[in-house]
């Protein structure tokens, strides 16, 4: 009897430490996946701010300030509009 009881025993112990082992690595995934999840939220807010920067640049007047003040363009009139001819397209042979 005394054999089974030491063979019960380890059998005992070796189980405790696999529990253990199981619930430390149980915790430590469970920490990562709160981490994972709260920089998930947090980029997912940055994307939100982001994509509201994104449109709120893309006003159609916003556009044409930066034209005019940064590339330095202007609105085509027909002050300054130059009409090219071409004497191909229009049918006249040489």
């Amino acid at each position: 009897m005394s054999k089974l009881n030491l063979l019960l025993l380890v059998a005992i112990v070796a189980s405790a430490l696999l529990l253990v082992k199981t619930s430390y690595e149980s915790r430590r995934l469970f920490a990562a996946l709160d981490r994972a999840k709260a920089e998930q939220q947090t980029l997912e807010s940055e994307r939100q701010r982001l994509e509201a920067e994104r449109q709120g640049r893309a006003t159609p007047l916003i556009i044409e300030r930066v034209a005019r003040d940064k590339l330095g363009m202007r609105t085509a009139t027909a002050a300054v509009t130059q009409y090219v001819s071409d004497p191909a397209a229009s049918g006249v042979a040489r």
